[in-house]
């Protein structure tokens, strides 16, 4: 199942037939309900069922033939926490029964793309949010539709006050818009200069990389070296190039603002990571996390 893409954008679009929904930090999870049971897919096309079944238990109760599309969150003092999401997506089938209990999850349904075996992609995205919203609502948590308003200036107000929610940004929608699978058809406005970048390297050895080589999605694609990793950060990374099982490739080198030619481990395929864009005064991209949902 291809699911729909956003392209970035710097700021809040306005004019008419336009729809607004908060962005919940979590992961993309399409729900697919069969006559007979419940397939979880990440946005790669990874299933990932077994991660979490509490929601898949909860999904049993839509109508055979169902497929939704949303992210997957865990809220945790208020908010939204993306590394409990992470934490629950990479836990054994064991373990994953243990923290549905301690750790929840909740599904935010913004489309619905199957109802009851009826192909609902090629409806208008007005069509098919009120036939969402008709279906979970009855339901209750933690299947829950998004919020969504046709007033930018209510959607301005999310944009500056919902962050504290754990709400990283805004996704802007057509009115009447197909379902557009496999491509970036819809908008989104994230907080401040955070984007994702693709990880095409790391500096130091793989057991502790010290920084990452990265090729932000605006620009030249001139590779960039990140601000120096976290603790945290050096140890995910060391456990994921690790997990690749391959022999170390050859270095490569780039340029550093500042330090000159840099040696550097390529990664092939590239990894991905929330960066905070570099700016004039702050060469260095900052490396937030990696993204291993997508």
């Amino acid at each position: 199942m291809r699911v729909a893409l956003a392209a970035a954008v710097r700021t809040l679009p306005r004019g008419a037939g336009l729809a607004y929904e908060p962005k919940f930090d979590g992961h993309r999870l399409v729900v697919l309900r069969s006559a007979t049971d419940v397939t979880l897919q990440a946005r790669s096309g990874r299933i990932v069922t077994g991660a979490f079944p509490d929601l898949a238990a909860a999904a049993l109760q839509l109508p055979a033939d169902t497929v939704l599309d949303g992210e997957v969150v865990v809220w945790h003092a208020g908010r939204t926490d993306f590394a409990l999401v992470q934490r629950r997506a990479a836990a054994t089938a064991a373990r994953a029964a243990v923290l549905a209990q301690r750790l929840p999850a909740s599904y935010a349904a913004f489309d619905v793309l199957e109802l009851a075996g009826l192909d609902l992609r090629p409806r208008p995205y007005e069509r098919r949010r009120a036939l969402l919203v008709d279906l979970l609502l009855p339901l209750g948590p933690p299947l829950q539709p998004v919020p969504m308003t046709t007033d930018p200036e209510l959607a301005a107000t999310w944009y500056e006050t919902l962050p504290a929610s754990g709400i990283e940004g805004l996704v802007v929608k057509r009115l009447d818009q197909a379902y557009p699978a496999g491509r970036r058809g819809w908008q989104k406005l994230r907080h401040t200069d955070v984007r994702d970048a693709a990880v095409v390297g790391y500096t130091g050895t793989a057991r502790r990389p010290l920084a990452l080589v990265l090729v932000l999605p605006v620009g030249d694609e001139t590779p960039l070296v990140s601000s120096p990793l976290s603790a945290a950060l050096r140890a995910e990374i060391a456990a994921e190039v690790a997990a690749r099982g391959a022999t170390s490739p050859s270095p490569a080198t780039v340029t550093a603002i500042g330090l000159g030619e840099v040696p550097f481990r390529p990664l092939d395929p590239p990894l991905t990571a929330e960066v905070r864009q570099a700016s004039a005064r702050h060469p260095p991209p900052e490396v937030l996390r990696l993204r291993t949902d997508l």
